[in-house]
């Protein structure tokens, strides 16, 4: 009878639905003496992917939007104690007084939700940047926020982020073939040829970042996987590098969102190229 009894339990607990940490949390830094101030604003940035439980983003610790420092971060989350810890990785920016330090910390934090409102409270320690200097301890308190101080970065390999550094695109209009409004973060992009294969090759950029260069579209999919945050507006521009065989460069764009699927026909040429815009609106 145990048996029968416990193992109805275990179904019940792992089929538990994933806390999603996906979008911007934001809140004070309260750091011990010795610092260059006593207190800090910041916000973290967290790209959350549930079925790995893996975490990235950004990390900006600032006075005000004049005077910060931004840190992309990695880490990992355990869904059952609701605890995870993040490292800082790189310096990206620095914009705070000269006798002033950044630090690169580690976040050891847990979930948990207080009235209404989610919250991630712990501590995180770290070293001077640039030396193995130890910075002073902080207290961390942040709460999901609905809006951010700082542009939301678009995930991006180091190879791309590099080419697009040298990259230049002649300007040309856009032409919004349709905006969607999702129901979920983790949105899938799958760009084929729409007609017959005419070697028609593509650049896709989302919100300016470079994904896609010059790409061959064929019956196979050409495939982005990208994290919305909540709250914030994205535009998906495919540039058309050559009109193919057979002009112009036409696609079919499957966006795959939860359990909805939109199929869009983008025409893109030497003076227009098409776009899509979305939305991720979070279900409270």
């Amino acid at each position: 009878m145990r048996r029968l009894l416990f193992l109805p339990f275990l179904t019940i607990f792992f089929c538990a639905p994933a806390q999603d940490l996906n979008g911007t949390w934001k809140g004070r830094l309260l750091q011990d003496s010795g610092g260059c101030f006593r207190e800090y604003n910041i916000e973290l940035q967290i790209n959350f992917i549930i079925t790995a439980n893996t975490l990235s983003g950004n990390a900006y610790e600032y006075l005000d939007v004049a005077r910060y420092v931004k840190l992309d971060f990695s880490g990992r989350y355990n869904a059952g104690s609701k605890r995870m810890v993040l490292i800082e990785n790189t310096l990206l920016e620095s914009k705070i007084p000269v006798n002033c330090a950044a630090c690169i910390k580690t976040y050891d934090l847990t979930w948990k939700k207080e009235g209404d409102q989610e919250v991630l409270a712990g501590e995180c320690k770290g070293r001077q940047y640039g030396s193995n200097s130890a910075c002073p301890a902080y207290k961390v308190i942040l709460k999901r926020a609905s809006k951010t101080d700082f542009p939301v970065d678009i995930a991006q390999s180091p190879e791309l982020a590099a080419l697009q550094k040298t990259l230049l695109l002649k300007p040309r209009d856009k032409e919004v073939v349709q905006q969607l409004v999702l129901d979920t973060p983790r949105v899938r992009i799958d760009l084929y040829d729409n007609a017959e294969i005419d070697n028609d090759t593509v650049t896709v950029l989302i919100n300016k970042t470079l994904l896609l260069y010059r790409k061959m579209l064929t019956d196979r999919p050409l495939t982005i996987y990208f994290n919305a945050f909540p709250n914030t507006d994205y535009e998906l521009v495919m540039y058309a590098d050559n009109l193919g065989t057979i002009p112009p460069n036409t696609a079919l764009l499957v966006v795959t969102a939860g359990e909805k699927r939109y199929e869009l026909r983008l025409v893109s040429g030497e003076q227009k190229s098409a776009a899509v815009r979305f939305r991720y609106n979070k279900k409270e």
